[in-house]
């Protein structure tokens, strides 16, 4: 099979690129430049912006041509003062560039990366699925960078979903865990953990993922997803806390035994608000809301991943190991 794929750059893409190619398939990665996570595949590398400039589209379908289906994993989130309107042309006029290449080359199915951040969440009881509705406001706050990127998120969603013409399919991944995340993104504490034990753990939790599960899960939906569906992709409803004895287990330290006081939160937030006007990268973990999210139980539902894609995941243990043994051989810890 011939496939199309954004963002092999990043995390995701990388895990996935390798799937792909590993099931023998012929892959053609959309990038702005090449990295680690795209070298000695055998992939096609094509240097297209993701714009609607008529030119870039023709361009992009032409690499479609004769393609079986799309995958775009592209995103960002840029905590930095431009960063959401670079957030809105990526999420949004990138996706419809993409959209539209796809319909000219006569591509049968398209999926579009998005987040967990526009599912809803719950407790461990109760987790959230794909079709509850939340109010983003309370959660996510009527502006910043969060609610830019759940805004541009959501909207890529809602032009995949509505595009006719074409099978599509929406993906949402939750926190997934394992190799070739190399800004690093979710593997920072795994990276933070290996280097000095932590006392604290954030009172809230998460669902998780190892890479691999997430890999197959979009490969399984290519293959057999319901067109004009999302799904939630990861499974693990872990507290911090969990999750951090489990890391602290594989890099060998002492696991957090303090929680975080909410108090602490607000102070490290105003930390995050000071440094973001000098770093908006650096300090970007520091954003508010981001570790106000950290102290809530923000718990989701695989059950459609698992049920309509046939994925049995893997436990969280081993993407760990995989994600902590990576870091070590690039020298991140």
């Amino acid at each position: 099979m011939k496939y199309v794929l954004t963002g092999a750059t990043g995390f995701i893409g990388a895990n996935l690129l390798r799937r792909l190619r590993e099931a023998g398939h012929e892959v053609h990665c959309i990038i702005r430049k090449p990295n680690l996570c795209v070298e000695g595949l055998g992939a096609s590398l094509h240097s297209i912006p993701l714009t609607e400039n008529a030119a870039d589209v023709e361009k992009l379908a032409r690499v479609m041509d004769g393609c079986d289906g799309v995958f775009h994993m592209a995103g960002i989130f840029d905590p930095s003062p431009d960063g959401e309107d670079r957030m809105l042309n990526l999420h949004v006029f990138g996706t419809r560039a993409l959209l539209r290449a796809a319909e000219k080359a006569k591509v049968r199915r398209f999926i579009t990366c998005s987040s967990s951040i526009t599912v809803c969440f719950g407790s461990k009881e109760n987790p959230g699925t794909e079709e509850s509705w939340f109010d983003p406001t309370p959660v996510y706050g009527k502006s910043g960078p969060l609610r830019g990127y759940y805004n541009s998120k959501l909207q890529a969603e809602d032009l995949t979903l509505g595009w006719h013409g074409l099978e599509t399919l929406v993906l949402n991944p939750d926190y997934i865990i394992g190799p070739w995340d190399v800004k690093p993104t979710s593997g920072q504490m795994i990276v933070a953990m290996a280097k000095r034990s932590i006392p604290f753990y954030p009172l809230g939790g998460k669902c998780f993922l190892g890479a691999k599960d997430c890999a197959d899960a979009f490969i399984a939906a290519m293959n057999r997803g319901r067109s004009g569906q999302r799904y939630l992709i990861g499974y693990h409803n872990l507290s911090y806390r969990e999750f951090m004895s489990k890391v602290a287990e594989v890099v060998g330290k002492r696991a957090p035994s303090l929680p975080l006081p909410n108090a602490a939160v607000g102070l490290l937030g105003k930390v995050g608000e000071w440094g973001s006007q000098i770093d908006a990268h650096r300090f970007a973990g520091l954003n508010k809301q981001v570790l106000r999210s950290m102290q809530q139980d923000r718990y989701r539902s695989g059950e459609k991943m698992c049920t309509e894609l046939q994925i049995t995941p893997k436990p969280i243990e081993h993407s760990i190991e995989a994600a902590y043994r990576w870091f070590v051989e690039q020298g991140y810890c």
